[in-house]
C-alpha cells in the first residue's frame, strides 16, 4: 500500500517549507540548530519534545576526548561491537568528527559533568575499553542535552516548531522526488507541507515489542512512512535488547519499562543470580561490561536455567551517597519502588532498547528518495552494525545531523525552486472496524517472543505468517482513528523487521538465531 490516507484528502492548511524535520529529539533538535539562517524550518512532533528517546537517554555521549583516547581506539570498539558489519567510513566519519560536536555541545552550555578540575567526567560502558564517555545531570543526559538544544533552536527566527501533529505520508513527484509531507493535527485537520528537502528523525520502534524502554509513541513512523514511499532500509534485523530494564512483577501492557544504564556496571555494578553468583565471569573478557547483546544473552540464559524471572544488579558496594550523586533518576525510581541500593539487589532483565539499523543513508544522511533524509535511530548509517556500542547513539546524531544539515543547507540556497505536484486522491478503502490496540498487544507478544532476543526460524515464520494476515486486513480497509495508524506503521515496521531476520537466517551481533527449526 502506498499511502496511509484514503480517498481524496483536501489539506485544511498548505505550507511552504524549505526544510520539513519530523521528530524533535536530539538528531532533529540538531538538524535544526545546524541549519543555514537562510532556511525556512519546521520540525513536526507528534507530541511534545519530553516524550522522545532522546530526552529519556540516560547513559551519555562517546567519544575520543582524553588525553589517552583516540579515535582509532573508538573506531576499533565499536567494529568490535558490531560484530566487524559495520560500514568503515561512516564508523571513521563517527568517530574523527565526534570529539568536534562534543565541544560544540559544551560551547552552547549543554551541562555536562564536570571534574573537580573543571574538565569533562568521563565514565565506561559495554563494549568500550577506555573512559570515554560524557555525561549530564548524573544520569539525563537526553534530557539536559534536548532541554538546552531547544531552548536555543526554539529562539531561531527561521525555525518553527509544529506539535501534536503526526506525520501520515511524505509525497513524491512524477520523477520520484520529494514534493511534500502530509501530516494530521490533534483535531483530525490534515495539513500539507510542500518541500523539496525532509529530515525523517522520527526515533524508535519499541511498540513492536511487548517491553521496551522506548515510550508508548515510539511506533517506527518514519520507517513505516519511508517503507510505502519505497525508500531502501537496511539491517532492520538487528534489534538491540538492554540487559537490564528494571524488573516489574506487576508491569502493565502500554507501561515503558524503566531503564538500568549500562553506566551503573560502568561504576562497578555486578550482575548476580538470586544465589549471588556472578554468572557473567568466563562468558566474555569484560564480564558484565561486554557488548549488549552478549549480556542480554548470558542473562536470559541464566534465568532459562533458573526457571527465575529475573536477575539482579548488585550496586550496594557503591554506596548511596556515591549512587543517588551520580545516578540521581536511578536512585529516586529505585526508592519510589522501594529498593533501597544500600542492601537490596536492583532487579533487571533483557528488553527491547534500539534499532541498529533503519532507513538505509549514505554519509550525509540522504536516502534513496531524492530530497528525503533521515538521522538518528530512524536511519542505518551503518555505524552500529550487529550491535551498536553503548552511547554511540547520540553521538551518531550530532555528527549525521550535523552533515544533513550542511548538505540541505547547500541545496536550498542553490536551488530556490518550489517543490512539484503530487496528487492527494488514492483508491477509497472501506471502513475498517476493529480493537486496534487488543491487536497491537498480539502483534506485541508475537515480536517479543518470535522476532525478539533470542529467534528460531519456525518462530520467525509464525511470525510472518501472522503479520502478513494483520497487513492484509489494515491495508484493505481505513479507519480515521490514530490507533489504526498506529498500528498500521507498528505492523509495517515489525514485517521489514521479520522479513529482513528471515533473509539473514544465521547469527550476527544482535539477531541470534537458537536453531533452524
Amino acid at each position: 500500500m502506498r499511502f496511509a490516507f484514503n480517498g481524496n484528502t483536501v489539506p485544511t492548511r498548505v505550507v511552504s517549507s524549505d526544510l520539513v524535520i519530523i521528530g524533535s529529539g536530539l538528531a532533529g533538535l540538531y538538524t535544526a540548530l545546524n541549519c543555514d539562517p537562510g532556511v525556512r524550518v519546521h520540525i513536526i512532533t507528534k507530541e511534545s519534545i519530553d516524550l522522545s528517546n532522546s530526552w529519556l537517554a540516560q547513559g551519555g555521549i562517546a567519544a575520543a576526548i582524553l588525553p589517552e583516547d583516540e579515535p582509532r581506539f573508538h573506531f576499533d570498539d565499536t567494529l568490535a561491537a558490531g560484530d566487524s558489519l559495520c560500514y568503515v567510513p561512516a564508523v571513521q566519519t563517527l568517530v574523527t568528527e565526534g570529539p568536534k560536536e562534543i565541544r560544540r555541545l559544551r560551547e552552547l552550555q549543554v551541562p555536562f559533568d564536570l571534574n573537580a578540575d573543571g574538565d569533562l567526567m568521563t565514565t565506561r560502558e559495554g563494549g568500550h575499553h577506555m573512559n570515554r564517555i560524557v555525561h549530564a545531570g548524573g544520569d539525563a543526559t537526553g534530557r539536559e542535552a534536548v532541554k538546552t538544544l531547544s531552548a536555543i533552536v526554539l529562539k531561531q527566527s527561521n525555525v518553527e516548531s509544529v506539535e501534536h501533529t503526526e506525520l501520515i505520508d511524505i509525497l513524491t513527484d512524477p520523477d520520484g522526488a520529494l514534493s511534500g509531507v502530509l501530516v494530521r493535527s490533534r483535531d483530525g485537520a490534515y495539513e500539507l507541507y510542500r518541500t523539496r528537502n525532509c529530515v525523517i528523525a522520527t526515533g524508535g520502534i519499541g511498540s513492536v515489542y511487548a517491553s521496551s524502554t522506548n515510550p508508548h509513541t515510539a511506533t517506527g513512523d518514519g520507517i513505516a512512512v519511508a517503507i510505502r514511499a519505497g525508500a531502501e532500509c537496511k539491517h532492520l534485523e538487528f534489534v538491540q535488547f538492554h540487559p537490564t530494564g528494571l524488573f516489574d512483577k506487576n508491569g502493565e501492557y502500554g507501561k515503558r519499562a524503566f531503564l538500568i544504564s549500562e553506566a551503573v556496571r560502568g561504576e562497578g555494578g555486578l550482575l548476580k543470580n538470586s544465589r549471588g553468583e556472578r554468572f557473567m565471569l568466563g562468558q566474555h573478557e569484560l564480564a558484565e561490561l561486554a557488548p549488549r547483546d552478549i549480556v542480554a544473552r548470558g542473562i536470559l540464559a541464566e534465568l532459562a536455567k533458573s526457571g527465575e524471572a529475573c536477575a539482579y544488579l548488585d550496586v550496594t558496594h557503591l554506596g548511596a551517597e556515591f549512587f543517588a550523586k551520580r545516578f540521581p533518576t536511578i536512585f529516586a525510581e529505585c526508592s519510589r519502588r522501594g529498593i533501597d541500593i544500600s542492601k537490596d539487589w536492583i532487579p533487571v532483565f533483557p528488553v527491547q532498547h534500539y534499532l541498529m539499523g533503519g532507513i538505509k543513508t549514505d554519509l550525509h544522511a540522504k536516502t534513496t528518495i531524492p530530497g528525503v533524509y533521515a538521522v538518528g535511530e530512524a536511519a542505518c548509517t551503518g555505524v552500529h552494525g550487529a550491535n551498536r556500542l553503548a552511547s554511540n547513539s547520540m553521538l551518531e546524531c550530532l555528527v549525521f545531523g550535523h552533515r544533513a544539515a550542511s548538505r540541505v543547507s547547500e541545496n536550498v540556497l542553490a536551488d530556490t525552486r518550489p517543490a512539484g505536484e503530487t496528487d492527494l486522491e488514492t483508491p477509497l478503502r472501506p471502513a475498517l472496524e476493529m480493537d486496534f490496540e487488543a491487536e497491537r498487544a498480539r502483534l506485541q507478544n508475537i515480536m517479543h517472543a518470535n522476532v525478539g532476543a533470542l529467534k528460531s526460524r519456525a518462530g520467525m515464520l509464525e511470525a510472518k505468517d501472522y503479520l502478513t494476515g494483520l497487513l492484509k486486513t489494515l491495508e484493505s480497509g481505513y479507519n480515521p482513528s490514530d490507533a489504526y495508524l498506529a498500528l498500521l506503521n507498528i505492523a509495517t515496521v515489525a514485517n521489514a523487521i521479520t522479513e529482513a531476520s528471515l533473509s539473514r537466517g544465521k547469527s550476527a551481533g544482535s539477531h541470534y538465531v537458537i536453531n533452524n527449526g
